[in-house]
């Protein structure tokens, strides 16, 4: 039923886009299948041997992973496709 402001599959259509927003995050966190690196890819420090041993495909040392995820708690999860309701908060 639409209300006015949106198509009928509006809510479904920002449903969909959240989950698949939500996939494409988990696919870009999963380990890659290549073997870890012995450099870290931002700041080429040497990844030590327990890490690439404990995260297969690691490709970040501690300190820039510690920053990426920080980077990636930030994302707060709201509704970016403008439905009626975020405009209004």
């Amino acid at each position: 039923m639409a209300n006015g402001w949106a198509g009928d599959d509006a809510v479904n259509d920002q449903i969909e886009a959240t989950v698949q927003d939500g996939i494409r995050r988990a696919q870009e966190r999963l380990a890659a299948t290549s073997p870890a690196r012995t450099h870290c890819e931002d700041c080429e420090a040497e990844i030590p041997a327990a890490r690439r041993a404990v995260m297969p495909g690691a490709r970040l040392c501690v300190r820039c992973q510690e920053e990426e995820d920080r980077a990636a708690a930030a994302f707060s999860g709201y509704n970016r496709r403008g439905s009626k309701d975020s405009q209004l908060r």
